[in-house]
C-alpha cells in the first residue's frame, strides 16, 4: 500500500490511538453543545481528520465524516468514533484478503 494512503498493516497501538482521537473529538464537541464556539468545532474536526489519517491512513470514509461535522447538530453524533470503527474494519478485511492464512497444503488423490 502507498505510504501516503496509510500503513500497510495496522498495529493495535495505531488502532487504539485512532479510537482515542475519535472519542476525544466527539466528547469535546458534545461538551461544546449544539452551537459550539465559533471556529472551535471546525478546529477539532480538522485536527481529528489529520490525526486519524496519520494513524490509520487516509480512507475515503473520512471525507463524508468531515463534511457531516460541519452540518448543524451533526457534531453531536459520534461521527469520528464511528468512522474510525468502519475504516479499521475495512482495513482489517483488506489485510485478511491480502494475506490469507496458510492452508493444509496440496491435496493429492491416489
Amino acid at each position: 500500500m502507498n505510504s501516503m494512503v496509510g500503513p500497510s498493516v495496522l498495529t493495535k497501538r495505531q488502532v487504539r490511538l485512532a479510537y482515542a482521537v475519535g472519542v476525544t473529538a466527539d466528547v469535546m464537541q458534545l461538551a461544546l453543545g449544539p452551537l459550539g464556539w465559533a471556529g472551535t468545532d471546525e478546529t477539532i474536526d480538522i485536527a481529528a481528520m489529520i490525526m486519524i489519517s496519520r494513524l490509520i491512513g487516509f480512507h475515503y470514509l473520512l471525507l463524508p465524516a468531515f463534511v457531516l461535522e460541519f452540518l448543524p447538530m451533526a457534531d453531536l453524533l459520534p461521527t469520528w468514533t464511528a468512522c474510525v470503527a468502519l475504516v479499521v474494519l475495512l482495513r482489517r478485511r483488506q489485510e485478511a484478503a491480502a494475506h490469507p492464512p496458510p492452508g493444509p497444503g496440496p491435496v493429492i488423490d491416489v
